[in-house]
C-alpha cells in the first residue's frame, strides 16, 4: 500500500464525482484523485500503470464492468494482489445479500452513500485516516 499514491474514485454518476471532488478539496490530503467513469476504464489503467493507488473507492452499478466484476479481476490477478491495495465499495443503497457478495470478494469495506456533504466528509475522513494509519505486508523495506 503507498499511503502518498493516488486515490482511485469509480464513479458513474457526475454528480457524485462532483461530491467527492468537494470533498476531498475540502479535507486537503496530498493524494492525487483520479476519477473513472466505469470499471472497465479503471481496470485498463491498474493494469497498465506503474503508479501504486492508495485505496479504491468503488461504485457497484455502472456500466461495461461492474464494481463486483472489477473486484473480482483485481483479487484474482496476482499482479495485483501483491500491491495491497484497499478496495471499498460506496453505493447508493445496501441489501444483505450485496454486502454478503462485497465481502466474499474480500473487500475492506462497504459504505452506503452519504446523502449530505457533512455526511460524506465525516465517511472519506474516517475511511483516509485509517488506511493512512493501517501496516501493509509491502510496507516494510
Amino acid at each position: 500500500m503507498n499511503k502518498n499514491g493516488p486515490v482511485i474514485v469509480i464513479e458513474d454518476d457526475a454528480d457524485d464525482q462532483f461530491l467527492f471532488q468537494e470533498v476531498f478539496s475540502k479535507l486537503g490530503y496530498e493524494n492525487e484523485v483520479i476519477y473513472f467513469f466505469d470499471g472497465q476504464e479503471a481496470l485498463d489503467y491498474l493494469m497498465t500503470t506503474t503508479v501504486l493507488p492508495f485505496l479504491i473507492l468503488s461504485d457497484i452499478n455502472m456500466p461495461r464492468l461492474d464494481g463486483f466484476a472489477l473486484r473480482e479481476k483485481l483479487h484474482t490477478d496476482a499482479a495485483l494482489q501483491v500491491r495491497c491495495i484497499p478496495y471499498l465499495f460506496f453505493s447508493t443503497a445496501a441489501s444483505q445479500e450485496m454486502v454478503i457478495n462485497a465481502y466474499s470478494l474480500s473487500v475492506q469495506g462497504f459504505f452506503v452513500k452519504e446523502n449530505t456533504m457533512a455526511g460524506l466528509e465525516e465517511t472519506v475522513q474516517s475511511i483516509m485516516e485509517y488506511w493512512k494509519r493501517c501496516a501493509a505486508p509491502n510496507n516494510f523495506n
